[in-house]
C-alpha cells in the first residue's frame, strides 16, 4: 500500500507544473509521512455537478494546477473542438494561474476560449456565457469556502451550470486524460475586456424593476472578495448614491484576514459591517461573499442596533416585490425545497405560477420557462423582468440593487423592510425558518446519520406529530432523486435534512407557520415560533445521533 501511494506521488512530480506544489509533495516523501499521502492519493475530488472544490496542495484529492489541467481536458474532450468557452476566475489563491492554464488546455485541444481581463465576480462569467453566445463557461472560485480551498465551477451554453447528465460525461472524459504534461497547450486566447462584459453586465442589472426611489443610505461589504468595484459601479449606474465600504474588507484578499470563514451567514463575519452601519446611521446593511454570488441584508431595529434578516426573510420579500413589478399571464417564481414555503402562498395569492426545485442555482434556473425571480434559503437570488432573468444563476449584485430598491421605496413610504415583513406576516402566516448544521471530519458519520433516519424515522418532533416522510432519494413530487428526507409536520410544519453538497455538514432546515392576523399577533407569533423552533432544533438533534 505504502510503495503503491510512493510510486503514484512520484509520477505526480514527474508531471506537476507547479514548483509550490512540489516541493510540497517532495517533503512529505522524504519525512515518509505516510497519512499526508494518503490522505492527498488515497482518494480524488470527485467532479460533480458542483463542479470540483477543495483545498489547495499537491495530489489528486487537492486543488492545484494538474487537477485543473485534467479538469480542463475533459470538458474539452465533451464539447469537441469548435467550442467556445468563456473563463472567469476570482481573487482566490491560485484562481488566475487555474484560469490561464484552463485556457491553454482548452485552446491547445482546438477550442475558443475568451478568458475575463480580471477577477470578477461569478455572476459576470454566468452572464458572459449567454451574452456572448458561449458553448460553456468556467469560473475559478470557492465561493465562501475557507482560505485553502479553491474550486472549478462549470456553466452550460444556457448559462446555467451543469446537471446531470453532462457532470456524469465530463467526470468520465476527466478519467480518460493521461499525464497533463503530455496536454497540447494553446495560447490564442481573446481577453474580455471591461467594455466587452462588465458594461453589458452593468447595464442588464440596472434595467431590473429597481423602481424610482433612491433616498437610501448603505453600508456594504464585499467580505475580501471581487464584488466591490462592480457592486460600487451597478449602485451609481441605476442612480444610487455608493454604498460606504467596510475598509477593512474592501479589497480581494485570499486569506481573509478579518473573518473566521467568508461567508456573511457565519457568526462575527458580519460585525465589522454592523458597526460601521451603527456609526453610519444606516438604512440598509449588504454584503455580498468573495465570489459576489450571494447577498446578505441588515436592517436596523425600531430599539436601536441592527439585525440581519435570514434568506427566507428577503427571499419572501423579493418575490413579492417582484411579482408585483412585472406582468404577463404566465409568469413563474421557483425555490428551492430546503427554501420556506412562504413564496407559494406569496405566488398563489397573486395567481403567479410556483414551482418547487433540487437545492442548488442550476436546478431553480430550469424551473421553466417565463421565470421571473428564483431564490434559495442560502442567501441566493436571481431577479428578473418581464425579459426574464439576466443572470441564469444567483446574483449577488443584481440582488442587492433590487433589494436597495425595495428599500428605499419603503422608507419613501414610511416604512421599513422589517414592517414589510410583517405585513407578510399578517397576510400568509408567520413563516419561521432556522438551521441546524452538523459540521464533520468523518464524512461515515453523516452517512450513518441518514442510514439512522431511514430505517427508524422519529415519530414525533416538538409535541407536532410527523404526518409523512418523503426519502428524496426516491423522488418525491416530480423531483430528481437526491439523498435527502422530508418531514411533513402537523401545523404545516417542515423539516428537510441533507447532507451538503459543497462541504462535510449535516444540514437540517426548519419551518414553522403561525397564524397571525394583525401587528400584535405578529409579534406573539414570532416569539411563538422562536419556542417551537429551539424545541424543534433539540429533537431533531437527539434524533440525528451526532
Amino acid at each position: 500500500m505504502v510503495s503503491d501511494l510512493v510510486r503514484r506521488a512520484e509520477e505526480w512530480l514527474e508531471q506537476d507544473p507547479d514548483a509550490e506544489t512540489r516541493d510540497e509533495l517532495r517533503a512529505i516523501l522524504d519525512r515518509g509521512d505516510v497519512p499526508a499521502l494518503e490522505d492527498r492519493f488515497g482518494a480524488k475530488l470527485e467532479f460533480g455537478t458542483a463542479g470540483l472544490r477543495g483545498e489547495l496542495g499537491a495530489g489528486p484529492n487537492r486543488m492545484n494546477r494538474v487537477t485543473v489541467m485534467r479538469a480542463a481536458a475533459g470538458l474539452a474532450r465533451r464539447l469537441g473542438p469548435g467550442g467556445h468557452v468563456v473563463i472567469g476566475y476570482d481573487a482566490r489563491h491560485k484562481s488566475d494561474v487555474f484560469a490561464r492554464d484552463s485556457a491553454a488546455v482548452l485552446t491547445g485541444a482546438g477550442l475558443r476560449v475568451s478568458l475575463m481581463a480580471h477577477h470578477w465576480p461569478t455572476p459576470v462569467l454566468a452572464f458572459a456565457v449567454r451574452h456572448l453566445g458561449a458553448d460553456a463557461g468556467v469560473m475559478v472560485t470557492a465561493s465562501h469556502n475557507p482560505p485553502r480551498d479553491n474550486g472549478y465551477k462549470v456553466y452550460w451554453g444556457d448559462g446555467s451550470q451543469i446537471v446531470p447528465p453532462v457532470d456524469e460525461e465530463i467526470s468520465a472524459a476527466i478519467d480518460a486524460v493521461g499525464r497533463v504534461d503530455e496536454l497540447p497547450l494553446g495560447d490564442g486566447w481573446d481577453v474580455l475586456s471591461d467594455a466587452a462584459i462588465v458594461e453589458p453586465y452593468l447595464a442588464a442589472v440596472a434595467s431590473l424593476p429597481l423602481g424610482d426611489a433612491r433616498d437610501l443610505r448603505v453600508v456594504y461589504t464585499p467580505m475580501h472578495g471581487v464584488g466591490g468595484d462592480i457592486l460600487l459601479r451597478a449602485f451609481t449606474r441605476a442612480g444610487f448614491e455608493p454604498p460606504a465600504v467596510v475598509q477593512a474588507q474592501g479589497e480581494p484578499d485570499p486569506d481573509f484576514p478579518t473573518v473566521a470563514f467568508p461567508n456573511p451567514e457565519e457568526p462575527g463575519a458580519m460585525d465589522l459591517a454592523l458597526e460601521l452601519a451603527e456609526k453610519a446611521g444606516a438604512d440598509l446593511v449588504i454584503a455580498n461573499d468573495p465570489d459576489a454570488d450571494r447577498c446578505a441584508v441588515g436592517v436596523p431595529l425600531p430599539e436601536g442596533g441592527f439585525r440581519m434578516l435570514t434568506g427566507d426573510e428577503v427571499g419572501g420579500l423579493l418575490g413579492e416585490y417582484i411579482i408585483t413589478r412585472t406582468t404577463g399571464p404566465d409568469r413563474l417564481v421557483a425555490a428551492s425545497i430546503v427554501s420556506s414555503s412562504l413564496l407559494g402562498k406569496i405566488a398563489q395569492a397573486h395567481g403567479v405560477r410556483h414551482a418547487e426545485t433540487l437545492t442548488g442555482f442550476k436546478w431553480i434556473v430550469k424551473a421553466g420557462d417565463g421565470l421571473v425571480y428564483g431564490y434559495e434559503e442560502a442567501l441566493g437570488y436571481s431577479v428578473g423582468s418581464d425579459a426574464g432573468l439576466p443572470v441564469r444563476d444567483k446574483d449577488g449584485i443584481g440582488a442587492a440593487l433590487t433589494v436597495a430598491g425595495m428599500a428605499a421605496q419603503a422608507r419613501r413610504d414610511g416604512r421599513t423592510l422589517l414592517d414589510l415583513l410583517d405585513a407578510q406576516a399578517a397576510t400568509y402566516g408567520l413563516h419561521a425558518t432556522t438551521q441546524l448544521s452538523v459540521r464533520v471530519s468523518d464524512l461515515s458519520l453523516i452517512a450513518g446519520a441518514m442510514e439512522r433516519l431511514r430505517a427508524r424515522p422519529p415519530q414525533a418532533l416538538a409535541g407536532r406529530t410527523v404526518l409523512s416522510v418523503d426519502d428524496l432519494n426516491a423522488g418525491a413530487d416530480g423531483l430528481p432523486p437526491t439523498d435527502g428526507l422530508r418531514y411533513r409536520l402537523d401545523g404545516d410544519a417542515r423539516v428537510v435534512v441533507r447532507p451538503s453538497g459543497t462541504e462535510p455538514k449535516l444540514k437540517c432546515y426548519l419551518e414553522v407557520v403561525i397564524p397571525a392576523t394583525g401587528a400584535e399577533d405578529v409579534a406573539a407569533a414570532r416569539a411563538q415560533a422562536v419556542r417551537d423552533l429551539d424545541t424543534l432544533k433539540a429533537d431533531l438533534s437527539s434524533a440525528l445521533g451526532l
